[in-house]
């Protein structure tokens, strides 16, 4: 006879699963007991937040595996939603596993007892509890199969307590087969041809890279498509990278002028969300062809004139099929090389001012010194956590080519730097890891770097230190003529990091900012370079919406 908790661990290893990321708690312990057994590591951290922003980036990373976050109950389970609801908007397949009170006392007040399953269903794609022993792998099984199926999206699972004690057979019990690859689904056949319709009178098309690319990974057949038809292409979401940084189809400057002068948008894994203005920002007269997973994505905020539904690897290599059995060559390198033209003189003018000696140090500067390590290096993963700081180093900073970029998504969480960081550098070991924070996001789970130090994680993070909430900052100037509760210290994040027991670097030169990067990376170990910035309280325009 076992316990629950070993029936747990061993459904988990059955889904692939090789790490948990946890903070113990007494009600999920027989798991962690089940772990050992099955050689399942076991990743504590010091926020239960940092758990499910961990088995966000573990899934990110890991194509075709899940990525799983152990919480206790109560507490545990509420400070994990943030996570759960990043990886929601993300569409990002995690499990998250919550402990609960002890089935037997249900109702009664247990400590930490608290109705987890109706506070996660708004933001899982499955959301139960298992009261049977012998029953918690059917259930694992089930929590994966609706988190990679479809749209995919994070899954939770309470166990109480004795549920998981209870003694068990794990001869007795069922352990399900658990896949986490779903169905191959494939595009209608004259949706396809409608697509191909469109397009072959198109005169100005752009295609749009996104989420829905990389989780299809779709990331071959999408640069085949593009190789055969010379089609610009932008990338936004997690789009990003899904197209060699020195490809000649992909653009970023001109997205807007692109996307104004389109007379053909073709939406592959990309919504139509505040990212891309609902919609519109695309010309009333442009028709749409829309790749994506699953047909509630399709004619979100803007209808489309073809829909090609289903993983989109098989899309794309649907479209090729049709365009070779129709004889139809569709050669768009005309209009993309007016497009390059536009896009070298914007990536001249930016080069100037990404130059300045200015000290402080503008924050342009630094995102060209990152952009020039990052040149350097093919195997990075880098992972965007900040707003302002995020935002310029994702117009400059390439994407590796064998490598990553990450930042939190369409929900804007703050705080995914280090736990992202940590998935990352335990599933890929060989590659250098680096954060882009902003000060403000560093606050929010930067005592991970203790987690790093212990698991012995050579992971580097840059701080944009400019001392305030710049993105809120600007705009409260602009409209109230004085900053309200976004004003921070220039504070020594370094030394926080040194306490820690990693290595830290200060840099006010502009000068010194690669050496300090160079030397945060030889160190081999957890390291924070922190770079003071030039406070800029001038406000461009933009908002939230």
């Amino acid at each position: 006879m076992s316990h629950g908790g070993k029936l747990a661990a061993r459904a988990l290893k059955n889904a692939g699963v090789e790490c948990i990321f946890t903070l113990s708690g007494g009600h999920i312990m027989p798991i962690y007991d089940g772990c050992l057994d099955e050689g399942i590591r076991i990743v504590d951290v010091r926020h239960e937040q940092a758990t499910t922003h961990a088995a966000d980036a573990w899934s990110r990373v890991n194509p075709g595996k899940i990525g799983v976050a152990v919480v206790t109950a109560g507490p545990g389970v509420t400070d994990a939603v943030t996570g759960v609801a990043n990886a929601w908007r993300a569409n990002s397949p995690i499990l998250c596993i919550g402990g609960q009170g002890p089935f037997a006392n249900l109702g009664r007040g247990s400590l930490q007892e608290m109705d987890h399953v109706s506070l996660m269903r708004p933001i899982t794609k499955y959301s139960a509890a298992c009261y049977d022993t012998e029953r918690i792998p059917e259930y694992i099984e089930r929590a994966i199969r609706a988190a990679i199926s479809g749209i995919p999206g994070p899954a939770f699972l309470e166990l109480p307590m004795d549920v998981l004690m209870n003694e068990a057979s794990l001869e007795r019990a069922t352990f399900p087969p658990i896949s986490t690859a779903p169905p191959l689904v494939g595009p209608q056949g004259e949706e396809v041809i409608k697509a191909l319709r469109i397009l072959a009178e198109a005169k100005r098309p752009m295609l749009m890279s996104g989420t829905s690319v990389k989780w299809s990974n779709a990331q071959p057949q999408l640069n085949a498509f593009l190789a055969k038809t010379n089609l610009p292409a932008y990338a936004n979401g997690m789009g990003r990278g899904t197209i060699p940084r020195d490809s000649k189809h992909l653009f970023n400057r001109t997205r807007r002028e692109a996307l104004e002068a389109a007379d053909v948008v073709v939406l592959a894994g990309t919504i139509l969300d505040f990212r891309m203005a609902f919609g519109q920002n695309i010309p009333a007269n442009a028709k749409i062809i829309q790749l994506d997973m699953d047909n509630m994505l399709i004619s979100h905020n803007r209808a489309s004139h073809a829909a090609l539904v289903g993983n989109l690897a098989v899309s794309f290599d649907a479209l090729m099929r049709e365009m070779d059995a129709q004889k139809l060559a569709l050669d768009f390198s005309a209009y993309s090389a007016e497009l390059r033209a536009k896009e070298d003189a914007y990536n001249a003018k930016e080069k100037a001012k990404q130059g300045s000696d200015a000290v402080p140090i503008e924050a342009d500067r630094l995102c060209r010194e990152i952009a020039n390590f990052v040149e350097k290096h093919d195997d990075m993963i880098v992972i965007g956590d900040g707003g302002d700081i995020v935002a310029s180093a994702a117009k400059v900073v390439p994407i590796p080519k064998n490598g990553f970029w990450m930042d939190p998504g369409p929900l804007g969480t703050l705080g995914v730097g280090m736990p992202f960081a940590i998935a990352a550098q335990i599933a890929h070991p060989n590659k250098k890891v680096l954060i882009i924070y902003g000060d403000g996001s560093f606050g929010l789970n930067g005592f991970e770097y203790d987690t790093a130090v212990r698991f012995n994680l050579p992971i580097v993070g840059i701080v944009g230190n400019d001392a305030a909430w710049g993105q809120m900052m600007r705009p409260q100037i602009a409209i109230y003529q004085r900053p309200v509760a976004t004003l921070l210290n220039y504070t020594r994040y370094d030394k926080v990091v040194e306490a820690l027991g990693g290595h830290g670097e200060y840099v006010e030169q502009p000068g010194d900012i690669q050496a300090a990067i160079e030397r945060a990376f030889a160190s081999g170990k957890p390291a924070c370079v922190n770079v003071k910035l030039h406070q800029d309280q001038s406000y461009r325009g933009g908002g939230y919406v």
